[in-house]
């Protein structure tokens, strides 16, 4: 039987053992620490509540683990990197358990999830971001016949289909950034546009964040970094890691109900479900409706629920998490792929006040969310301008801009 340790690592002298999870006969088991479930903290309370005992993983149409051990693992990217790196090893990724794939991860996960025997941590590096961007590229479109190992080991974990890399920013200095960091630095995710992607790939997510903010939507410090003469990357600042290497344990709305995000199943009214029972805060309610009017009125379809997450502190206490991965996007057949009230083609005003009605929303308050949402979007072009996106793609996306 296999085994691997769970901890809870909030701070580097903070850490819990959360419980060991365990492959057997190609049945996965997980049992949590009897001390951690008296201290009450709940990682995933819809779909691994605590209990004592040990715990089968049946929800096999899921996945191969449980939604929030998934969340640690890479996705698109990410799994792309350790595929090629396995097979470079002469190992068959077909032949890698999920366990063996989450030690290899060890320490270096999002959230503050870690999986133990962890590999020995590697002391932060200069890193030349211009040189990663090349070799993603060649990575991507299978020109190259390895991986560096710097490649690998800042763009390992994170998830989604474009390349990205966790680094560590000071400035203008970058170290990798996939571990703690020296004093002074902050975790950064840098995102590179890969070549089927439009050039402006970063500006218009970095126009689209602007644009966000401007709509009240929290979001997380971003820039744009000039690589070269021509490229420049979106980056943002990680939400899920603060000063002195601490960490936020980080749970996807996806994975909170085992829904798999590559099929479009989940409506805006599960994510205020979830909301709602998960932060019991109304705040947290008015910020998730304000996400939908965003998407909606922006055309981001991309809006699955992989795209939208839950922080939990060292309290126990969970919150929505600052946006991220808004830009413009078509979304599978054209439709969101988190529908509106049952509507994803072209979702309006009607089905986002039968939502507000459902979950108890004050016309005022609906009103205002609104108002903050059309406002901002009005000044597209100005976050375009500012931003340099390309004058063609600007003119596109505003003709797709919509009021709520």
């Amino acid at each position: 039987m296999k085994q691997v340790e769970v901890r809870l690592r909030f701070a580097p002298d903070s850490e819990f053992l959360v419980g060991r999870l365990a492959e057997a006969e190609r049945r996965l088991y997980f049992e949590y620490d009897s001390a951690f479930v008296a201290g009450g903290l709940q990682i995933s309370p819809f779909k691994l509540p605590l209990q004592v005992g040990a715990i089968e993983h049946r929800d096999r149409a899921f996945g191969p683990l449980p939604g929030v051990f998934a969340d640690s693992l890479p996705d698109g990217w990410g799994r792309l990197l350790l595929d090629r790196h396995f097979r470079r090893q002469g190992l068959d990724p077909r032949s890698i358990s999920v366990l063996d794939r989450l030690l290899w991860l060890g320490t270096r996960t999002l959230g503050a999830l870690s999986y133990h025997p962890a590999p020995e941590s590697t002391p932060a590096r200069a890193l030349d971001l211009q040189a990663l961007l090349g070799h993603a590229t060649d990575v991507l479109s299978g020109e190259a016949n390895e991986v560096l190992p710097q490649l690998l080991r800042a763009g390992g974990s994170p998830g989604g289909a474009r390349p990205k890399v966790l680094v560590g920013l000071r400035g203008d200095e970058v170290l990798s950034g996939e571990d703690e960091l020296p004093t002074g630095f902050e975790h950064w995710l840098v995102k590179f546009a890969a070549r089927q992607e439009l050039a402006d790939a970063g500006p218009v997510e970095y126009a689209y964040a602007l644009m966000a903010g401007a709509a009240g939507i929290e979001m997380p410090p971003v820039r744009l970094l000039a690589l070269g003469t021509k490229t420049r990357c979106f980056a943002v600042q990680r939400f899920d890691r603060l000063p002195g290497n601490r960490r936020l344990h980080l749970h996807s709305f996806a994975n909170l109900l085992h829904a798999d995000f590559r099929v479009p199943s989940l409506d805006y009214a599960d994510l205020f479900r979830v909301t709602q029972a998960l932060t019991r805060n109304h705040q947290d309610l008015l910020s998730a409706f304000r996400l939908m009017l965003f998407n909606i009125a922006t055309h981001n379809r991309d809006d699955h629920g992989k795209n939208v997450a839950f922080l939990m502190d060292d309290q126990g206490e969970w919150r929505l998490a600052p946006a991220f991965d808004l830009t413009f996007s078509p979304g599978p057949g054209g439709e969101h792929s988190t529908t509106v009230a049952g509507e994803g083609r072209a979702p309006g005003l009607g089905q986002v006040q039968t939502l507000a009605r459902q979950f108890g929303l004050r016309p005022r308050e609906l009103n205002a969310l609104r108002e903050s949402v059309n406002a901002a979007i009005k000044r597209w072009t100005e976050f375009a301008e500012q931003a340099e996106c390309g004058r063609i793609v600007t003119t596109e996306i505003a003709a797709r801009l919509q009021t709520v």
